[in-house]
């Protein structure tokens, strides 16, 4: 039977820790334990989960700061700073429907651990870019703390980055600190139907290219269309590009008209009011398009390469696909294949560059393929050297993202 641990303070987790670092024992570090199953497999292990430390300890909404134990629920955050008309700016995605899993207890520190952002990265930066702070215990069960609660230069090694999205392999998190960001008084969509894909990224990299703060830039092919609970009247059944701005009533207004008119070459635009923005966007960002048991990819590309990246994956597997980031992002569905179609997808990267990573596919395909994507051999080196530093008995999380790390 699996051990089970689950301390409420950092001396506790200090202890699990080193006791498991004496005796060369690997642990897995999870939180509510909602993205077990993105990574490789690894074998079963003591569980050392962060859930019970919970709480705020600092938040001061004049200077947009918080900082909270890391398994404080991102629901009750988001509760919090709705109070006080505030929100995580970077719109963490939610990935618990594309897992089959509910993710109501989805934790804080497992967001900034996983790096996990949504369609507002475009314009405000990821997770990452918002994380000023971190205390965190390492594999040696020593603590470490980095950052505060103001941006700094550093030099060296910035802790505070290395540790979000290593999906807990080089310490367990105890407290973040990161800004907040008051919430739009009001948000308008613009919204094309039909556009193929080639012409939807050319029309969100336009956008983008105006001084009209658009802050969401999405294409969803017509297949992954089908799928929204909630589609915009009138455009059903087809592909939807939508672009997004958002600020000051004031100012949204006359930004929507005139974005709408620098964009009316691409075609007829449906204009979305606040409450129907809201509702769409929300939708995108819990990825309820994507719910299901096909293989699941999360592709990261220049936004240009973009369509050319899926024509090339679609010439050897039928695929669906969501454009995020402007296209930087795709999330794709694959039909069932003994890899997931990894090697073609890596073969077709290897050729028009960019990163893939699989999010969902079954455990036995996962053992076998390369989750994260491999990385090049200088990357490689200096992803082992920070391994060894922070945890060099190799204990946590050992191999989720590579084998060995």
């Amino acid at each position: 039977m699996t051990d089970i641990h689950h301390p409420a303070a950092d001396w506790e987790l200090r202890r699990v820790i080193a006791d498991a670092a004496h005796r060369r024992e690997p642990i897995e570090i999870v939180g509510s334990g909602s993205r077990r199953t993105i990574g490789r497999p690894i074998p079963p292990m003591a569980i050392v989960s962060t859930l019970a430390m919970r709480g705020l300890s600092l938040y001061e909404p004049t200077e947009l700061v918080m900082s909270a134990r890391v398994g404080t629920r991102v629901a009750d955050i988001e509760n919090e700073l709705a109070h006080r008309g505030q929100m995580l700016a970077f719109e963490p995605v939610d990935l618990g429907p594309a897992l089959g899993v509910d993710s109501r207890e989805a934790t804080i520190g497992s967001l900034f651990a996983c790096n996990l952002s949504g369609s507002r990265r475009i314009a405000i930066g990821a997770a990452r870019d918002h994380l000023i702070g971190v205390k965190a215990i390492t594999g040696t069960g020593d603590e470490v703390k980095s950052g505060g609660r103001v941006m700094k230069n550093v030099t060296g090694v910035d802790l505070v980055k290395a540790l979000a999205g290593s999906w807990g392999t080089l310490a367990a998190l105890t407290e973040v600190t990161f800004k907040v960001a008051p919430i739009p008084e009001e948000t308008r969509t613009l919204m094309f139907a039909g556009l193929t894909e080639e012409l939807a990224v050319e029309a969100m990299t336009s956008a983008l290219g105006t001084p009209y703060e658009v802050s969401g830039a999405v294409h969803i092919d017509g297949a992954l269309a089908q799928r929204l609970h909630h589609p915009p009247a009138g455009l059903a059944g087809r592909s939807l590009t939508a672009l997004r701005t958002e600020n000051f009533s004031a100012f949204v207004a006359y930004r929507a008209t005139a974005l709408a008119e620098t964009l009316a070459q691409f075609g007829e635009i449906a204009m979305l009011d606040d409450g129907a923005s809201r509702q769409f966007w929300g939708e995108l960002r819990r990825l309820t398009l994507l719910t299901g048991s096909r293989p699941l990819w999360r592709i990261s590309v220049a936004p240009s390469r973009a369509p050319l990246v899926v024509s090339s994956i679609r010439r050897y597997h039928q695929a669906d696909a969501f454009y995020d980031w402007s296209g930087g992002l795709i999330w794709l569905e694959v039909p069932d294949a003994a890899d997931a179609g990894a090697t073609d997808i890596r073969r077709v990267l290897a050729t028009h560059g960019g990163h893939a990573t699989l999010i969902r596919a079954e455990e036995a395909v996962r053992a076998q393929v390369d989750v994260f994507h491999p990385m090049e051999l200088g990357i490689a080196r200096l992803t082992r050297g920070l391994k060894e530093a922070f945890d060099p008995f190799a204990i946590l999380n050992p191999g989720r993202m590579y084998q060995g790390i």
